[in-house]
């Protein structure tokens, strides 16, 4: 059976709710969907505010062959592919299709070069659904030949009329006795979010075990609680795994942590929410027992911004299993940490004289540099002097991690440092 939030979905202009500032009366976007004469644009908003809606409304309205795209699952190849059906839609003396992409913000430079040329001889209309600000995420030469339209969230009035057009339409809950008792819970927990809200209705309805079914907001707030993993599939969810995913690199479990990396591809995540999640665990749970694994977690993030999906997960799993399958050390965590504590302890302590820059000759009389010692011009680089405030010298704020990496860095420091060092 079809979620309430497909059931409803509207197919006309006159059934969707919401984005007035666009669709209203002589409104330039509705405008130009009654006339037929539709330019390529980019429907930009958060979740749930109806951008795929909008753009299917458009499709049967205009009646334009319709050509949808995920960029989650979708290629180079699969774009190629859908242009040329596009041109053969050409021969019936259609108008150009409508080639909608689902999260165009995922797609790598390389994916949106494909679309170009399509777009600028109008082969295809091109509608872009995105969350995120196009300004960043899609490439100028694209983005110079779209409108750009925002959807804003929905009002309380429009969730309102949301959840009164399910009960009474759905071929499902009108032959059910539901009161709409208290609505404010629901709406908070939809965040503005139309599908959420029907989500959360559609849960609470079949939950509940009385006749007639009341929606309260205590009634909301606990049948959340208790279903969480199923109302949650963006929020608290969607952190839940990335930790997971997380933990397991730094228990050094390369097959949960690569099982938890196809969950949140699974679930549509954002390649580069993940590979920013990978950067962050190659300095803080390796570190310095790998130094490479910043530079494969940085070259992974860089090279999935270039591929996008689906190659992009290749190199996500790759990077997932070499970080879970590393030394770990969090020893750089640690020391910037301890060091920010001493900084809150006494954030003004000055820098001693011998390290400060002497660029005129009243610095250099008041001592700025002096007997400061060059440490290239000592044997093995090095001469032993003070780098600290007077205050805390001595201070531990490093402290190597036992991995063969960093115990070679403790000895070298020991024998530099002699007794200053006192591991």
């Amino acid at each position: 059976m079809q979620p309430l939030a497909e059931r409803l979905r509207p197919k006309t202009l006159e059934e969707y709710i919401g984005q007035s500032h666009i669709l209203g009366e002589d409104k330039i976007l509705r405008t130009a969907i009654e006339t037929g004469n539709i330019p390529s644009f980019i429907l930009w908003g958060p979740p749930g505010v109806g951008k795929t809606t909008l753009a299917n409304v458009i499709a049967r309205v205009t009646d334009r062959y319709f050509i949808k795209l995920s960029a989650i699952n979708s290629g180079v190849k699969d774009i190629r592919e859908s242009i040329e059906k596009a041109k053969k839609q050409a021969f019936f003396d259609r108008l150009s299709p409508v080639l909608f992409i689902d999260e165009i913000h995922r797609f790598s430079k390389s994916q949106q070069d494909a679309l170009l040329g399509a777009v600028e001889d109008g082969t295809v209309s091109l509608i872009g659904a995105t969350t995120e600000n196009p300004s960043f995420e899609v490439i100028p030469a694209l983005l110079s030949r779209c409108q750009v339209y925002t959807l804003n969230h929905h009002t309380d009035e429009e969730l309102d009329k949301l959840l009164e057009r399910a009960i009474a339409t759905d071929h499902i809950l009108r032959d059910k006795k539901i009161e709409l008792s208290e609505t404010t819970a629901i709406k908070a927990f939809s965040g503005g979010d139309a599908r959420k809200l029907l989500n959360i209705l559609e849960l609470v309805v079949s939950m509940a075990k009385e006749d007639p079914i009341q929606v309260t907001d205590h009634i909301v707030e606990q049948t959340i609680r208790e279903n969480i993993s199923i109302y949650d599939k963006g929020g608290e969810q969607h952190y839940d795994i990335a930790s997971a995913l997380i933990k397991s690199i730094r228990g050094s479990d390369p097959q949960a942590a690569v099982y938890w990396l196809a969950r949140m591809l699974h679930g549509g995540e954002d390649i580069k929410f993940i590979a920013r999640r990978l950067v962050i665990a190659a300095s803080e749970d390796i570190g310095l027992a790998n130094p490479n694994a910043l530079l494969m977690a940085t070259t992974a993030f860089q090279a999935c911004e270039k591929v996008g999906m689906p190659e992009a997960r290749i190199i996500l799993s790759q990077a997932t299993i070499y970080l879970a399958t590393s030394p770990k050390s969090n020893s750089a965590y640690m020391a910037i940490n301890k060091a920010l504590a001493s900084i809150q302890d006494d954030p003004n302590l000055g820098v001693p004289l011998h390290l400060r820059n002497a660029p005129t000759k009243l610095m250099k009389g008041l001592g700025y540099g002096k007997d400061y010692k060059y440490a290239h011009d000592f044997k093995e680089n090095f001469i032993e002097q003070d780098f600290l405030p007077e205050k805390i010298k001595g201070s531990m704020f490093y402290e190597p991690s036992s991995n063969p990496t960093e115990e070679k860095v403790k000895k070298s420091m020991q024998q530099k440092w002699k007794g200053n060092y006192k591991y």
